[in-house]
């Protein structure tokens, strides 16, 4: 069997920056443990598989597709940079001729469209509420040790728990902190977090990126992911608040880094955009 697969580099215009993830293309339904098998094989942090939903379908002409994103270790109900990578492979290597392409998920149907040199991702927006600290102590302690905590949240719907360092710290401290899986994985205690995010607040003259963030998923498999469009889905809620913006600019402070284009919309969902760069084309032969 062979199945075309490609690697994209997402929330970036430049090749080996950004996050990497690979895409496949399904002209058939697949065994259901080749989906992991692959996706370990690829050892990314998100293997996509879009899938066609009707014999009919054609990659560069219908407008709605399957689409599974998995770890290296299970599937994840939702993924942005990988959604962006698959829309980037339909729109720019497929030629897809459609305007807004839907994908139909295991967190609804998520829309993707095309606007200028952006791939701009209608996603749903995920609020975080008010976490008791006690709870998680150790788990913060084992991220950031002592430095000084401004807030914590949690978004029960994506499990992700949103830690802000103080507002006197610069992105280069958060750039500089050095984490370890083993440590996160053995300090959560509750069962309830699945992805850390370490934020902090961006320029405040107006100009620049408006927050900063690094994103930890150890329980997923992935001890650190590059740039993450679903923990924005989090950010932007948490960040539109807390600056009074509906507009925001984000950056991802991961050694390979990325850029978030963030808008907050009124029907409870949230518009992310990033570029793309394809960086391999082929076939998986098995």
């Amino acid at each position: 069997m062979q199945i075309p697969i490609f690697t994209v580099d997402a929330f970036t215009n430049r090749p080996f920056s950004g996050n990497p993830a690979a895409v496949c293309l399904l002209e058939n339904d697949l065994d259901e443990d080749l989906h992991q098998r692959i996706a370990t094989e690829m050892n990314l942090s998100e293997t996509a598989f879009i899938r066609k939903l009707k014999p009919g379908d054609d990659f560069t002409k219908s407008s709605c597709f399957g689409l599974r994103w998995f770890t290296p270790a299970n599937e994840v109900p939702l993924c942005g940079h990988a959604t962006l990578a698959s829309a980037a492979v339909l729109f720019h290597v497929q030629k897809n001729t459609n305007s807004v392409l839907t994908f139909v998920t295991l967190s609804g149907e998520l829309k993707a469209r095309q606007v200028k040199n952006h791939i701009v991702l209608d996603l749903p927006l995920y609020t975080a509420y008010p976490q008791e600290l006690k709870e998680v102590e150790e788990l913060i302690k084992a991220a950031v040790d002592d430095m000084i905590v401004q807030d914590v949240r949690y978004s029960p719907d994506t499990k992700k728990l949103l830690v802000r360092l103080s507002d006197t710290y610069e992105r280069s401290v958060l750039e500089d902190l050095k984490v370890s899986a083993q440590r996160f994985l053995s300090a959560e205690k509750t069962g309830k977090v699945k992805g850390l995010i370490l934020t902090v607040k961006g320029n405040s003259s107006g100009t620049g990126h408006d927050f900063y963030s690094r994103y930890f998923a150890p329980w997923y498999g992935v001890l650190e992911d590059p740039v993450t469009g679903s923990a924005h889905a989090v950010l932007g809620s948490y960040w539109s608040e807390q600056l009074g913006k509906k507009e925001m600019l984000a950056f991802q402070c991961s050694r390979r880094g990325g850029e978030l284009k963030i808008s907050v919309r009124s029907d409870g969902r949230v518009d992310i955009a990033g570029q793309t760069a394809v960086v391999l084309k082929g076939n998986l032969t098995f």
